[in-house]
């Protein structure tokens, strides 16, 4: 650490305001006014979900814009946030349903039991909770701590402004690690935490709101294909020993060639395993696998993206080293 001084000038006079004081008609001076003085005051009560039942509540699009959100002492509850925010934390919720749209910083869930739910965020952290299951995308590793029965699964949903708030909350969607769970408080011969069968229903998890509440007016989707996060298989085991690393360069249509090679390349029974957004020139990384992969990968950047930059394996015997390369990089790169 260092300091810096200086001397004060024999000859600096003493600084005088320019300011001119105001006066009311009377002649006397009026109160100052600072900045904070004429901000729109916040209700922290506007902010907080608390000692509730058996209701369907949450916040529509724009009425978080950014702000925290605090839920708390909640039992049998569907709870609803479709919009983008700082952080939440949930506490003490038994036997409710969660969705979170996009969370800039952390989701904290403590002290939380048979909780489902559906959760977009930069962090993801679990203290003393049983018996959850989450469908979530995450930039970092989870972490759970203290917890028991935890089963997680890949992200899927959509309503119209969903992808205006993973931009507006400084999230990626190709950058999701979901299933690269760590347990800070692992037992021995125990597992606290697995991952959800490849064929579990996001809708089964957490419905859909019903029409009569007050998100009636939300059209929202939890189908993969209609997904704004990419479906991907994660941790779970391969089915083929062949894959193949499929990059795309930083360009103006990158994003909507990333998710047209998602759609084709999955139309021809071949699944994403994992996908990365780095600071790198490679914008979006695609890893995909499965019988046959790299031929198939080589015809459709050939034939679909021949205008676009993008680096595709080019055998199956190295192709693995190529993947393993650069995802081990990209970890790296966002200190995983």
């Amino acid at each position: 650490m260092g300091c810096f001084f200086s001397k004060k000038s024999a000859k600096e006079e003493p600084r005088t305001s320019t300011a001119t004081p105001a006066a009311d008609s009377s002649g006397e001076e009026a109160p100052k006014q600072y900045s904070w003085d004429t901000r729109e005051k916040v209700d922290p009560k506007d902010y907080m979900l608390s000692g509730l039942k058996d209701v369907t509540v949450g916040r529509l699009p724009g009425t978080l814009n950014g702000q925290q959100l605090i839920i708390q002492d909640c039992e049998n509850c569907n709870i609803f946030v479709f919009d983008h925010s700082a952080t939440i934390t949930v506490d003490d919720c038994v036997n409710c349903r969660v969705f979170l749209g996009p969370v800039k910083g952390s989701v904290f869930f403590r002290d939380c039991k048979d909780v489902r739910c559906v959760v977009a965020c930069q962090q993801f952290r679990t203290r003393d909770c049983k018996k959850m299951e989450v469908h979530l995308c995450c930039a970092t590793q989870p972490i759970i701590e203290s917890s028991t029965g935890m089963r997680f699964g890949c992200f899927q949903y959509y309503y119209p402004e969903l992808a205006f708030h993973f931009k507006d909350a400084g999230l990626s969607i190709f950058n999701n690690n979901w299933s690269n769970v760590h347990d800070f408080t692992p037992v021995s011969g125990e597992n606290n935490w697995s991952l959800l069968a490849e064929t579990a229903s996001v809708s089964d998890s957490v419905p859909p709101p019903d029409p009569e509440s007050d998100f009636k007016a939300v059209r929202v989707s939890a189908e993969a294909s209609r997904s704004i996060v990419p479906l991907t298989r994660g941790a779970r085991r391969k089915d083929s020993d062949e894959s193949c690393l499929f990059v795309f360069f930083a360009g103006d249509y990158t994003t909507a060639n990333a998710r047209k090679l998602i759609d084709e390349m999955i139309a021809k029974d071949f699944v994403l395993i994992q996908t990365k957004e780095v600071s790198m020139r490679p914008e979006d990384v695609k890893r995909l696998n499965g019988d046959g992969v790299v031929d198939a990968c080589k015809t459709m950047a050939n034939e679909v993206f021949n205008g676009s930059k993008v680096f595709v394996s080019d055998n199956k015997n190295t192709s693995l080293r190529d993947v393993d390369n650069f995802f081990n990089f990209a970890d790296m790169q966002m200190g995983l």
